[in-house]
């Protein structure tokens, strides 16, 4: 900490409980009343530096009932920095050592200004000497956040007088020219870490993991700095970095930290290092950060009531930056399950929700589970506040253009290449539809938690799960299972109410292992069971048939081309359809020359595909007779037809063994 010494006399100041006393051999003829302190001082040094004490020493009138013996009593009890600016002031005038220092400059030159102690009464004064220490303290980092928390006790002067300003100023600018250099270092350390191969020791340190460090380091060492500075100062700084040029990513990771120190709730939900988790050195959100624990210093702030925390929480949200992705999901969700806690206003809510719904991709499960904090509870969870997160995430990324687009509009815009599920043109399905099914497999994670609450509403439930396009969901194994836990805690459901749920599934999406389930599946409906199974014999017919055409064309070898595994393969576009079937075939038939026995297995699959066809008509033609039969028949016909069995004797005659 800067130091400035002042004076050359030793102490001749004593504290006598609530009284200072000047030792020296003149009696004291004045007394300086500063509160419930008294100073006993002489008229002398005091007229020659302060020209308000001149002039109230000049214009004293002692009382007629002579009280006080005389002595010249002063009442200063409105001086900023109160008894101990005064008790400084005096010694200065006295020529007495003191000190100056960050902590209390600010005070000591609001009070020169109100005893008016300027250089037209003696050279040198004391608002020279403070305002001269004063560019030494804004110089440094920690002497100027210092000097601006000592600004709030002397709030009107230090305004009048530009010294908040000032300190604002200075921070601001240290801070954003560390955030300017920020990037050119996450840079270098990246150039470092690859040079090194990112896992290279020397001499036992990791060095990829010390560039890192430093890359962090230089982005985020003033968080805890300003984190201890009142609301009022500490927006004044924010906005203040904003006007300089602060990247937005710094500026949201200060004012997350801020929050989580401020908050006791948003501490429960989340601790700083996992808000900011998804930060990186450069201030993006592909890395990890190194963050700070909340010190001890921090720690021992008592909570605030309620309504300040209301406040505070509001103020904050209408802080953060606009700027997609530069506050964590996390975070966000921490602050809206807090805002409910709080009953804070719906424009800050909405705020949040708005915010969340734009990123909802890097939610997790456990964070969207938001507990239903309303007058009129009726479900667990809020439902009704995930259904808007998820309608303005599907606001947010809907429409050509934003990467998402519907497999309507890529067909009708996209030309050749350009009619995949959901790809815009020039896209690939990987980048393009990886959002929005990361969504769509956290709303089906979503709806099987909040699926078991016997409270929740089908309709309510279908609003939620129709949301989500189909074509976000490459399997649909993850809405399949929310709707049959829905169906397990809902018995009462009638056939109408079931087959109307299960029109959020796609059965044609379904994997085997849950065609398998739901095969057997009581709970569903008759009519989805039996399009279970005959899209699972569809696909089984297509693939055989596919492995079939292999077969001929490799007897023929009319257009087709050898295959490294002995097989002939085809060019067109059913090579690619039965390909990944065909593989495990040709594979086999590699460890096996004997041609006889593969052209018995050809004979076989035509058999087997004549028989599966007269079953799927048989079992049409059964249903049709018996109408909606109960579910346990329906068990008893999938064994009399013998599907099931056959299907598996198939498998080993399809791979020729």
């Amino acid at each position: 900490m800067a130091t400035m010494k002042l004076g050359s006399k030793p102490e001749i100041f004593v504290l006598e409980d609530l009284t200072w006393r000047c030792t020296t051999e003149l009696e004291s003829d004045v007394v300086v009343e500063v509160g419930e302190m008294s100073f006993y001082l002489h008229k002398f040094p005091l007229l020659s530096r302060s020209g308000v004490l001149q002039r109230m020493i000049s214009e004293y009138q002692p009382p007629v009932d002579g009280v006080g013996g005389g002595m010249c009593t002063l009442q200063l009890d409105d001086i900023p920095g109160g008894a101990k600016a005064f008790e400084l002031a005096a010694k200065f005038c006295y020529d007495v050592k003191i000190e100056l220092n960050a902590l209390n400059v600010v005070c000591l030159r609001c009070a020169a200004e109100y005893l008016r102690m300027t250089d037209d009464y003696a050279e040198g004064n004391l608002i020279t000497q403070a305002e001269s220490f004063l560019a030494d303290v804004l110089a440094n980092w920690k002497d100027s956040i210092k000097a601006l928390e000592t600004c709030e006790g002397v709030l009107p002067t230090a305004e009048d007088l530009h010294l908040v300003s000032r300190c604002i100023t200075a921070l601001a600018s240290k801070a954003c020219a560390s955030d300017a250099a920020a990037p050119l270092l996450a840079r270098n350390a990246s150039v470092a870490a690859a040079a090194a191969d990112k896992d290279a020791l020397w001499n036992g340190i990791r060095t990829g993991d010390t560039a890192s460090s430093a890359a962090a380091s230089a982005m985020d060492w003033w968080y805890e700095d300003v984190s201890f500075l009142s609301l009022p100062m500490f927006k004044r700084l924010i906005q203040a970095m904003e006007a300089k040029g602060m990247r937005a990513e710094s500026i949201a990771g200060a004012i997350m930290f801020y929050a989580v120190r401020f908050l006791p709730g948003l501490k429960r939900n989340t601790s700083f290092s996992n808000a900011l988790a998804s930060y990186g050195a450069d201030g993006g959100g592909g890395g990890g950060m190194s963050s700070r624990n909340v010190t001890p210093r921090a720690a021992s702030v008592s909570a605030p009531s309620e309504g300040d925390q209301r406040y505070f929480l509001e103020e904050i949200v209408a802080l953060l930056p606009t700027k997609k992705g530069v506050a964590s999901t996390r975070f966000l969700l921490g602050m809206l399950r807090t805002a409910m806690l709080l009953h804070a206003s719906p424009l800050c809510r909405e705020n949040l929700e708005r915010r969340i719904g734009a990123q909802l991709e890097d939610a997790s499960l456990d964070d969207l589970l938001v507990p239903n904090l309303g007058y009129h509870v009726e479900t667990l969870y809020d439902i009704d506040c995930v259904q808007r997160i998820l309608d303005y995430f599907m606001s947010s990324t809907d429409g050509i253009g934003t990467g998402y687009t519907s497999p309507a509009l890529a067909e009708d815009g996209g030309g050749a290449g350009a009619g995949s599920l959901g790809v815009p043109q020039g896209g690939t399905p990987s980048t393009a539809l990886s959002p929005i099914t990361m969504v769509a497999k956290l709303m089906d994670g979503y709806l099987a938690e909040v699926a078991p609450d016997t409270n929740l509403k089908l309709p309510k439930f279908q609003a939620l799960a129709a949301v989500v396009p189909d074509y976000a969901r490459p399997v649909d194994d993850g809405i399949y299972r929310a709707i049959d836990i829905y169906l397990k805690s809902h018995p009462w459901l009638s056939e109408s109410e079931r087959e109307q749920l299960c029109r959020l599934m796609n059965c044609q999406k379904l994997s085997l292992e849950a065609c398998t389930h739901a095969a057997q599946n009581e709970r569903l409906p008759l009519r989805v069971v039996v399009q279970v199974l005959f899209f699972e014999q569809l696909r089984l017919r297509t693939s055989i048939a596919g492995w079939f055409f292999v077969s001929e064309n490799a007897a023929g070898g009319d257009g087709a081309r050898p295959h490294p595994g002995g097989a002939i393969v085809p060019k067109g576009g059913a090579a690619a359809a039965v390909a990944a079937s065909a593989q495990a075939e040709v594979d086999s038939d590699a460890e096996d020359d004997a041609l006889p026995e593969g052209k018995e297995t050809i004979t076989d699959v035509k058999e087997r595909v004549s028989e599966l066809e007269k079953e799927c008509k048989s079992m049409k033609q059964e249903i049709r007779r018996l109408g909606k039969p109960p579910r346990r028949p329906w068990g008893l016909l999938t064994r009399k037809c013998g599907f099931g069995a056959k299907v598996q004797q198939a498998q080993p005659a399809m791979s020729g063994k």
